[in-house]
């Protein structure tokens, strides 16, 4: 997967300063825990921490291509491109000789053959920066879907990139400065294209790439959903939706390393370790190696939500069996989740804190670590409620027709949670709502409009584009950081362009053809599951429901609030230390797990608000 950073100057010399570099690659070290490396020409800086996946032995960067005794390109990239056998075919065909059997490698001769044109060609998860020595020419290119982060920052004549806001943050002509508009973004509920939290940082927006030069900068789109007539029959939907699938996921098995899968018991995971199971089979190389995570006492503790109707661990133990999976549940208890150790992980990772269902996040750090003893690969179920329609807001009218994004609608909003914890001055000052507003008309502008589409159509593509384009990115991140935190790869394979492309045009009838959420996705690929799995309903990602829990974020925060010294305490209410002890649910733990890693994130990044 992979780290990588970067620094392109055309006034000052980067190689004559490399340990700005150096720090800059030593920032995201857990990114790539097996190797690290650094290149310099006489304006341009590139660094690379390296987790090897595919070609071990030859794939390691950053990766230069030479003419005539010189260096013509040189590649910094984190990612896998999974069509990566059949390019290299190609451009064997047309004169073109490999030294390595890695994906790196085919990138750079793809762009020496296609040039910029050689992003539409690529399938896969990918963030990487090329410089062309013939040209004076930095490029950067993110993936389709933003699976792969990509941060930028214009510093004088000069650009720095990184694969994590940290690895910028490291160039001592960064400071790590969070203005106005970073905290509204921070607390909206909604990741903006190309916003980062922190001032003067940039995203590269996915399905972009980036050129720079001695005239500046320039971003080029190079992909986008498009609305457009849907042809097919329901019949040719569902075989067509099947045969992706079946296609995504044996392509994002090759890997040089040991693989497993995500499986939660829920529909879209064990449709991915069905799959799965039954391409390694075909291979002679299984079982397939499957992971879940639950909490001590949860048998006992379980109360059923919106968003949580029933436990995991049943469906994923049947699951696993059905397809005699090498299955391992992690269970985890009240001590490890609620340590300070853990709790601090999330926000140093991150970069930010998380803004909702912070224990999720500290829980899917402790799933990837132990799932990282055993395998350098995953495969994930994301994304595909998103797709196929899974969430209440696509269906329950109030939520997907509210003015506002759907998610928030839902109760995805950290604001009311935070009522009482920060402080009313500044929520006040931040006007979030007023934001939110904004970034949801501008949201809505961008959405692809197919001529002579009825209202509810509209509504509903509108939705699905939301959907992908702002909220998908957000689970994104969250798996990537948690995943690179402990040196993990985690694949996506409903995040495959060419599944969210036919996807985004099938109308609502057919994704919801019998009544049940997920209609079509459960007719495609049903037939794989046991009954049980195959008809539950949606249940999102797990969170504990030890009442325990919360009373330790409960003493976390009231000790954060009555000591002057800490760094969020200038930001807390001052009326809610009395508040505490009150019996009415007050607070919610998303608002106080928020106050106690904002804790974390100012003290670890040594922040000026």
């Amino acid at each position: 997967m992979c780290g990588i950073a970067g620094w392109a100057d055309f006034e000052r010399f980067p190689s004559r300063e490399p340990q700005v570099l150096q720090d800059m690659t030593e920032a995201m070290a857990c990114r790539g825990p097996d190797a690290h490396g650094c290149w310099f020409d006489e304006h341009v800086a590139f660094g690379h921490r390296r987790l090897s996946v595919i070609d071990p032995a030859g794939g390691g960067q950053p990766m230069t291509l030479e003419h005539l005794g010189r260096t013509v390109l040189a590649i910094t990239y984190s990612g896998e491109v999974y069509n990566y056998r059949e390019l290299r075919a190609e451009l064997s065909a047309l004169g073109h000789r490999f030294r390595t059997a890695s994906d790196t490698e085919v990138v750079l001769h793809a762009y020496l053959q296609w040039g910029t044109a050689m992003a539409r060609r690529l399938n896969g998860m990918f963030a990487f920066a090329i410089w062309d020595a013939r040209s004076e020419r930095l490029l950067l290119v993110r993936d389709r879907l933003g699976i792969k982060p990509l941060y930028y920052c214009p510093a004088g004549r000069g650009l720095l990139f990184g694969s994590e806001a940290k690895a910028i943050l490291a160039h001592p002509d960064v400071a790590p400065v969070v203005d106005r508009d970073g905290l509204r973004e921070l607390l909206a509920g909604v990741k903006t294209p190309e916003h980062a939290i922190f001032r003067g940082l940039r995203e590269l927006r996915p399905g972009h790439l980036l050129v720079f030069d001695r005239e500046g900068k320039r971003i080029q789109r190079y992909w986008a959903l498009e609305a457009r007539e849907h042809p097919d029959d329901l019949h040719t939907t569902v075989r067509t939706v099947r045969a992706l699938l079946e296609d995504i996921v044996e392509r994002q098995l090759v890997a040089d390393v040991p693989l497993c899968t995500l499986l939660s018991g829920g529909l879209d995971s064990s449709v991915v370790t069905a799959l799965a199971a039954r391409s390694l089979a075909a291979q002679g190389a299984g079982p397939v190696r499957s992971f879940s995570v639950d909490f001590a006492g949860n048998e006992r503790d379980f109360a059923a939500s919106l968003v949580h109707e029933s436990p995991d661990a049943p469906f994923a133990a049947e699951m696993a069996r059905h397809v005699a999976a090498e299955h391992t549940n992690l269970v985890l208890g009240l001590g490890e989740l609620a340590a300070s150790s853990t709790r601090a992980v999330v926000p140093r990772a991150h970069d930010v804190p998380a803004a909702l269902l912070g224990d999720a996040f500290a829980s899917l750090y402790l799933l990837f670590r132990a799932v990282r003893e055993r395998s350098t690969v995953a495969l994930s179920g994301e994304a595909a409620d998103e797709l196929f329609g899974g969430y209440p807001w696509f269906h329950v009218p109030e939520l997907r027709d509210a003015d506002t994004f759907p998610w928030v609608a839902a109760g995805y909003d950290l604001l009311p949670a935070l009522s009482g914890l920060l402080d009313p001055g500044l929520l006040a000052d931040l006007d979030v709502e007023g934001y939110r507003a904004q970034r949801y008309a501008e949201a809505l502008a961008e959405v692809p409009v197919l001529p002579g589409e009825d209202a509810a159509a509209r509504r509903i593509r509108e939705v699905g584009y939301l959907a992908v384009t702002r909220f998908v990115p957000m689970l994104l991140d969250r798996k990537d950081r948690m995943s690179m935190a402990v040196g993990l790869e985690v694949r996506v394979p409903f995040c495959d362009h060419r599944l969210v492309d036919y996807l985004f045009n099938v109308p609502w009838r057919m994704k919801f053809f019998d009544g049940k959420e997920k209609s079509l996705l459960r007719a495609a690929a049903g037939h794989l599951l046991p009954e049980p799995v195959a008809n539950r309903k949606k249940s999102a990602y797990p969170i504990t429901h030890d009442p325990g829990y919360d009373a330790a974020l409960r003493a976390e925060f009231a000790r954060l609030a009555s000591s002057p010294g800490t760094p969020v305490h200038a930001l807390i209410d001052g009326t809610a230390t009395a508040r505490l002890g009150s019996a009415n649910g007050w607070p919610s733990r998303s608002g106080l797990e928020f106050m106690v890693q904002l804790d974390s994130w100012l003290a670890d990044h040594d922040l000026a608000l």
